[in-house]
């Protein structure tokens, strides 16, 4: 088993914010569980490509949360870097194809907290269905008496169709959350088989199809050129009026302005939202003020449990790439046969050659 450590390599972090008067080792303590006897972590100032670059530039590998974008500028001032950890599920901090281009291996972490998403995605569509934010005004405002007959137009959960875009890990999560709410569940993922669909109880549609049925959308795909407001005017146009909109996901997958205006003209009926296009939200968004839409703070995957699994999880990544071993999860995997990286994952027995 080849190992590529020689000596401790330098693994320049940029993490969130946090209190600087505590000592680097204490601040980065769960990176350093892995890390700690191979490398040693430089925090770099990402409040700028060139500031970035002065202290990372001969990183042998960067972990990143939210800051700075990693973009081709930077990637190409990085003299040896092997791998970018990044600590979420989405990657658009990082400019992946520029990556690819230099031989850098980008990883993430896609397994890490799809329970909390998926609660929470099921959380925002049960709100939509019982409008649970207006029913709560009423109270407040002394309309005791009017919540009931609002929800009297409202049709039953059981039965209503609830569609997919896109079919991964926090989809198929949902999924099985929505069966016993008797939710008939239907998905459109052309990059997913529908073997995998079809197990869970799901069936695949085409994407018209999908807007066609659907009572609740919830849209799940990371943010790419193809997914960026695929929600747009003629989306909703092609919906029911009566439909409920959930992004747990990306924010930028929804054209925001078209989406108020569809709820505003009523061609969606209600939305739960926990990601926006701009975040935090400017004060006189319209969304921040509609009955029927319910918020939460980019928080979907937020327990005690997240945070600190997930940065275990993207230094283990980071170190897997320093002993000169493939991942567990590369983002860009047509980058690995052209870096001197060793498989030492098994092959799965439930896929055939060439998948």
């Amino acid at each position: 088993m080849s190992k590529k450590i020689v000596g401790k390599k330098k693994v320049a972090v940029q993490l969130p914010a946090v209190a600087k008067r505590v000592a680097l080792e204490e601040r980065y303590s769960l990176e350093l569980e892995s890390l700690e006897d191979v490398a040693e972590l430089v925090e770099v100032d990402g409040s700028s490509p060139d500031s970035f670059l002065a202290g990372a530039r001969d990183a042998d590998a960067l972990l990143t949360s939210w800051g700075i974008k990693i973009d081709q500028q930077i990637i190409s001032g990085l003299e040896k870097c092997a791998v970018i950890g990044v600590g979420s599920v989405g990657v658009d901090m990082v400019d992946v194809d520029a990556a690819t281009e230099a031989g850098i291996v980008v990883t993430n972490v896609p397994d890490v907290f799809i329970e909390e998403v998926a609660d929470h995605t099921l959380m925002l569509l049960l709100a939509c269905a019982r409008r649970s934010k207006l029913m709560d005004k009423m109270v407040n405002d002394g309309k005791w008496y009017k919540g009931r007959p609002i929800l009297e137009q409202i049709p039953r959960l059981w039965g209503q169709t609830l569609g997919l875009i896109s079919f991964g890990n926090v989809a198929t999560a949902v999924a099985r959350r929505a069966k016993p709410f008797g939710l008939n569940v239907i998905a459109y993922d052309p990059y997913v088989t529908e073997l995998k669909m079809t197990a869970e109880g799901v069936q695949p549609v085409n994407l018209p199809e999908l807007y066609e049925k659907s009572d609740y959308i919830s849209i799940h795909p990371g943010l790419n050129d193809t997914s960026r407001a695929m929600l747009n005017d003629d989306a909703f146009a092609a919906m029911k009026n009566t439909v409920s909109i959930i992004n747990c996901g990306r924010g930028p997958t929804i054209d925001e302005a078209a989406l108020i205006r569809a709820l505003q003209s009523g061609q969606v009926a209600a939305a739960g939202l926990d990601v926006l296009e701009k975040e935090p939200p400017e004060p006189d968004n319209p969304l921040l003020h509609m009955d029927n839409v319910v918020l939460s703070p980019h928080a979907a995957s937020a327990t005690d449990r997240m945070r600190p699994e997930t940065r275990r999880r993207a230094a283990r990544e980071v170190r897997l790439v320093l002993e000169g071993k493939w991942p567990m999860s590369c983002v860009n995997p047509a980058v690995l046969p052209n870096v001197d990286l060793e498989r030492w994952q098994p092959y799965p027995m439930s896929r055939g050659p060439n998948r």
